[in-house]
């Protein structure tokens, strides 16, 4: 009866998360204990906790934490400053060409931020296409290098996560409040500011977190516009490569305080939210405003200002690919030498970039839908503790999932660093929340008397999820794998710390290529990544019926 018992227990799924947790503990747990304790590991090899004190002591290292949190507050600000009035034009307004202005938007948020800048520092560089026109009017006006420019980036980067979270709150909001509100005599901009704003409190903040993470965990913008601009993902990457003659406890350290800040942030939003969360009934939901012809075209107008200025990055990149170079120069005329010479030179990075993300998507769409079904169905404290678990790398910086993963895999029993494997592990542990986040958004929808007919007609539990629900789930989880493939192809900071010269990725080249001036190379390479966004957020439109995708 005991034996009978036991087996009962253990079943398929129990024996799917007993593998997934040893995954995770591998691949994440282990990790990240492995780099906290280097944290506190002398040059001697002893313990210590003189890299804290250093940290604590020295204004350099407190001068880039102060810089990661100005530059993320600041870019946070302006991402709302242009992501609320936009979603409230487009979901209160009948305004033209909605539709356009919402595949520029998402566009822009799927395209990396490093490519922003670098198109940014041919339009507003030194010798930026723009700069030169502004000066040749006689007018003086700053380079795009330095902390404003970072900010600037950032804002057109991200705002988008604003827009789309703030645009979802607004479509649902209860209108009966606001025109209770408007009965008691209280003017619109009263209206927006003590009822519709705190209404949607908790997911404009979900999207200002998302915007300050992001912000807080990008090591490539900093990188290619700070000239002298130090924050913190730079350092901990400074510190770790430069490990004959720097400090490689310090990356750790540096590391470590990056971890505990991003979980500090997370922490308070949610916080805030718990104290300040609204609930709506959602049956009376606002209906488009009708604009005269004037009003319309204006209001049109105003909204894809910001679209058309977030999108002119990979405008930039695809126009400049074609124009010819002659070193670092661009030249007066058009020509394909820039494709040519990536044909010829590195060919071997598009080839990585495809396998590897290929190999990676296989894993996070099999892996994804398996997670999911235990995290709905098979509801427990082991299951909430695993949730838990896979949020971890989704809230830390690639920088600093890269350095984890070469501190814990770079001498025996185990070692990874330097091959390909390493950098699908990272990519596979990244990305894979996009996945099962959409994999439990459909399976929530699905009722469970299927799964229980099939099993009670004799089918066995594994063979009714993968010929049964499995299939139901598929085009729910089709659109967070493009998501997962689009971020990582186009995935840096992470494959940045982690490849060496026989694995590198267009994503690395680029920032090679721009670094050493080649900028028609890189304007070549980021065109193709571009291109592979946007057919493969055409894809996800067209699966899921015109929807888009769930960002």
């Amino acid at each position: 009866m005991r034996q009978r018992l036991l087996l009962r227990k253990w079943d398929f799924w129990t024996a799917v998360t007993v593998v997934v947790y040893l995954l995770l503990c591998v691949f994440v747990v282990y990790p990240l204990v492995t780099l906290f304790i280097n944290s506190f590991i002398s040059e001697e090899g002893g313990f210590t906790i003189e890299n804290y004190i250093t940290f604590i002591s020295l204004k350099y290292y407190r001068m880039a934490l102060l810089n990661s949190f100005m530059v993320s507050a600041l870019a946070t600000l302006g991402a709302i400053l242009i992501g609320v009035p936009l979603a409230y034009l487009s979901t209160r307004y009948a305004i033209k060409f909605k539709g356009l202005m919402q595949i520029m938007i998402v566009m822009s948020l799927l395209s990396p931020p490093f490519i922003g800048a670098y198109s940014w520092i041919l339009l507003m560089g030194n010798n930026g296409f723009i700069t030169r026109f502004i000066r040749d009017l006689g007018i003086s006006v700053p380079s795009i290098y330095g902390m404003h420019g970072i900010v600037f980036v950032f804002a057109l980067q991200f705002y988008p996560h604003i827009f789309l979270y703030v645009s979802g709150a607004l479509k649902t909001i209860d209108t009966s409040l606001e025109e209770a509100s408007e009965s008691l005599g209280m003017t619109s901009w009263q209206r927006l500011r003590t009822v519709t704003l705190p209404l949607i409190f908790p997911t404009l903040s979900a999207g200002a977190l998302m915007v300050f993470m992001a912000s807080f965990a990008d090591f490539g913008t900093p990188m290619l516009l700070g000239q002298g601009f130090k924050v913190l993902p730079i350092l901990a990457y400074e510190q770790f490569v430069s490990e004959m003659g720097g400090n490689p406890a310090m990356a750790s350290t540096l590391s470590i305080i990056l971890i505990l800040f991003s979980t500090s942030v997370l922490f308070t939003q949610r916080y805030f939210v718990a104290r300040k969360n609204f609930s709506m009934t959602g049956m009376r939901t606002p209906k488009l405003i009708p604009l005269k012809p004037l009003a319309k075209t204006l209001l049109t107008i105003v909204a894809f200002i910001p679209a058309c200025i977030s999108i002119l990055p990979q405008l930039t990149v695809i126009l400049t690919s074609f124009i010819k170079t002659k070193g670092p120069v661009f030249q007066s005329g058009f020509s394909l030498d820039s494709y040519r010479e990536v044909l010829y030179r590195v060919p071997r990075s598009i080839i990585h970039t495809y396998s590897y993300s290929i190999l990676s998507i296989i894993i996070m769409v099999a892996g994804g839908m398996l997670i999911s079904y235990i995290l709905v169905r098979r509801k427990s404290k082991l299951t909430a503790a695993l949730d838990g678990i896979l949020m971890i790398p989704y809230v830390m910086p690639g920088t600093v999932l890269g350095i984890s993963l070469i501190v814990a895999f770079n001498k025996p029993p185990v070692v990874l660093t330097g091959t390909w494997i390493i950098l699908v592990i990272a990519y596979v542990v990244r990305k894979i929340p996009y996945t099962i986040r959409s994999s439990t958004a459909i399976l929530h929808q699905l009722d469970r008397s299927v799964e229980e007919a099939s099993i009670s007609l004799g089918v066995p539990p594994m063979k009714t999820f993968f010929k049964t629900t499995g299939r139901l789930m598929a085009p729910g989880v089709i659109s967070g794998a493009i998501l997962s493939w689009i971020t990582t192809i186009n995935e840096l900071s992470s494959t940045l710390v982690l490849y060496y010269g026989a694995t590198a990725t267009i994503s690395v080249t680029i920032y090679s290529e721009v670094f050493t001036s080649n900028y028609g190379t890189g304007a070549a390479l980021a065109s193709i990544l571009t291109l592979s966004t946007l057919i493969s957020l055409l894809i996800a439109n067209k699966l899921s019926g015109g929807k888009g995708l769930s960002v």
